[in-house]
């Protein structure tokens, strides 16, 4: 199945309301994927979704549609507890502190240090306005290069203008 407007419907959260947190979610599903030594392209690909946007979703980040979480927790063999869970819409926060994660601070430190650059950038290509963090998609390639592998990512959100009234 493919992820398409209709499939992309989720309920409301008081009505997908849990006593399992996210984190807790986020355990029993990386627990269940090591069980089962799987990558999350081999579960994105079974669920038929995107590996960013399903291992987002595995993190807490995002929601899950009930068709989706109900495949992914029927593949994983997760309780229905997880997938409760997985269609709860989650707090769009995070800690404010530096991460420590190498990989998650390299990220920290590009936007700190080429931040202003890339807004100026969008903002003389495409004029006053932000890039959107909801109408987006990202792909992570791996480039062979002699002089080392390069971590390749593509991120694509739709230009949102800002408004005068």
């Amino acid at each position: 199945m493919s992820v398409t407007a209709a499939t992309m419907q989720t309920v409301p959260n008081t009505m997908t309301s849990s006593l399992m947190s996210k984190e807790e979610m986020t355990e029993a599903i990386i627990a269940a994927k090591i069980d089962k030594g799987l990558t999350w392209q081999a579960i994105a690909d079974e669920i038929g979704a995107g590996v960013i946007w399903v291992t987002s979703a595995c993190f807490g980040k995002n929601s899950m549609p009930k068709p989706l979480a109900d495949k992914l927790c029927a593949f994983l063999g997760l309780s229905p507890e997880v997938n409760t869970a997985l269609q709860a819409f989650p707090h769009k926060s995070w800690e404010k502190d530096i991460p420590q994660d190498p990989v998650i601070y390299r990220l920290y430190e590009i936007v700190g240090v080429y931040g202003d650059t890339i807004k100026e950038i969008i903002h003389e290509k495409f004029g006053d306005g932000i890039m959107s963090a909801i109408d987006f998609s990202m792909h992570i390639d791996k480039e062979e290069n002699p002089a080392g592998d390069r971590v390749v990512l593509k991120m694509n959100g739709k230009f949102l203008p800002y408004k005068t009234w």
